[in-house]
């Protein structure tokens, strides 16, 4: 599935807290349950904030919907007031990115497994679970909440069992974690794959930087220093600006002006790739939401945006609105459509099975699988061979995916030279991704690793090649 996290939506609220640090109710920090005046009705929201969690990881887990859906689709997640949103949005990420640590640790203070029926408990068991062992939240109130949630949703019958299992959580979940490795929460497949790839020594580290909340990476049009200095942000090598997570994001300095975009520091580098672009024609065949669009506008190019979802692509335009930049737009199938003219640069960003953005989307982790890759794989040659047929002579076409597998990189590549005589690979230099020369692989492609820039917080992982039309 293409990464839709490249723009974030109005009003939306980033959790400040980091495992290891206290949160949620009575720790005193943005989500916490203070006790005095107005303590119980204010109980009764956080009540209501776990309700809305479990309704979220249930929607993710039971009916595979991706995490981004259930926000928007969930009514009562859109009522809740911002910082319970963001509360609720926390909790369901630390337990899809720590499924494996905490699966572990309850499966040592059950006497036996649950029944099938005992799915929505074993759900309610992981919330209560993540937020003592790595949110910090006070067991009581965890504890307790939990309880009343197994009531509240027809599971009386295993109000004893939660409110025991828990207890013992809280007494020895810590000394239970601390013996389960970081790499339980990685699919086997998914880490078979990376080790046979890279081998153990990169495969583990790319694994460990996905169970972090990510920080906020921000793409602007001019003057990066400027805004590093009003966003209170950090400008990495790659020229992303870099802060924390905090606050919503309509509510930063330039939002509402259009001075800037939300964008992880991979996913910029692929248009950089294209080189100089102002006044060329350029085609992005799967535009939405629009981060690479923005970009190709940014620099210059004129852009059509051709997207296959009319609701993508409306998101797609919203965006560029907001930014105050231009497109041409169109729903269309990208590996169909055509046009009579051809383009000096066309962009592909092909949907994939996004292994490289688990942190953006910890979703990922649970609702992908090999037995994907295979309809993936003949779309992404699709749209490859469409991009063959709509660049002119001369001109380049850059393929990329949110991605670490080789069958959905590289091997795209080779397999598109095979069939297309007429193109030829363009390699890419260290200095025109930042410097990172380690993204550089050994057939001239870039391909990023979580662990790449590590000292500044890491970086999803991408894919790019380049390639160029014979004249």
């Amino acid at each position: 599935m293409k990464r839709r996290l490249d723009l974030v939506m109005p009003g939306t609220m980033l959790a400040t807290i980091e495992p290891g640090k206290q949160a949620g109710p009575g720790a005193g920090m943005p989500f916490s349950v203070a006790p005095g005046k107005g303590g119980m009705a204010r109980a009764q929201e956080v009540s209501a904030t776990r309700s809305v969690a479990f309704d979220m990881l249930r929607g993710v887990l039971a009916r595979r919907r991706t995490l981004d859906r259930e926000m928007t689709s969930h009514n009562g997640y859109r009522r809740l007031p911002a910082r319970d949103r963001a509360f609720a949005r926390l909790i369901v990420s630390t337990v899809l990115r720590r499924t494996g640590q905490i699966d572990a640790v309850l499966d040592a203070f059950l006497e036996r497994p649950l029944p099938r029926s005992g799915a929505a408990v074993q759900d309610i068991l992981r919330l209560a679970t993540a937020e003592m062992l790595f949110l910090g939240v006070g067991a009581h109130a965890s504890v307790d909440s939990a309880v009343s949630l197994t009531t509240s949703r027809g599971l009386e019958r295993f109000s004893g069992l939660v409110n025991a299992v828990l207890r013992r959580v809280a007494r020895e979940g810590g000394a239970a974690l601390a013996r389960i490795p970081e790499t339980r929460n990685l699919p086997d497949w998914l880490l078979a794959s990376w080790i046979d790839r890279f081998g153990t020594e990169d495969a583990e580290p790319a694994g460990a930087p996905f169970l972090a909340i990510p920080p906020l990476d921000i793409s602007v049009g001019t003057d990066a220093e400027r805004w590093a200095r009003e966003l209170d942000a950090t400008v990495l090598p790659t020229g992303t600006l870099r802060r924390k997570f905090g606050g919503a994001v309509s509510d930063l300095p330039g939002y509402a002006d259009g001075a800037w975009w939300v964008q992880d520091a991979a996913a910029a580098l692929p248009v950089r790739l294209f080189g100089d672009l102002d006044g060329r024609s350029a085609l992005d065949l799967c535009a939405a939401p629009g981060g690479k669009t923005a970009q190709l506008v940014a620099a210059g190019a004129t852009v059509t945006a051709v997207d296959r979802a009319q609701s993508r692509l409306d998101r797609l335009r919203r965006n560029l609105a907001r930014l105050g930049m231009k497109a041409r737009t169109l729903v269309a199938d990208g590996t169909t459509w055509r046009t009579g003219r051809l383009f000096d640069c066309v962009l592909v960003d092909a949907p994939c099975l996004a292994t490289g953005t688990i942190r953006r989307n910890p979703d990922s982790l649970h609702n992908r699988h090999p037995g994907q890759l295979e309809g993936l794989i003949a779309l992404q040659d699709a749209l490859l061979d469409a991009a063959g047929e709509l660049v002119r002579p001369g001109g380049r076409i850059v393929y990329c995916t949110c991605s670490l597998q080789s069958e959905e990189g590289e091997d795209r590549i080779e397999a598109l030279l095979g069939r297309a005589p007429g193109l030829r690979r363009v390699p890419v230099s260290a200095g025109e991704i930042g410097g990172l020369d380690a993204a550089v692989t050994g057939a001239g492609d870039m391909q990023t690793m979580p662990f790449h820039l590590a000292g500044h917080g890491g970086i999803d992982g991408f894919f790019a090649a380049r390639l160029e039309r014979e004249v």
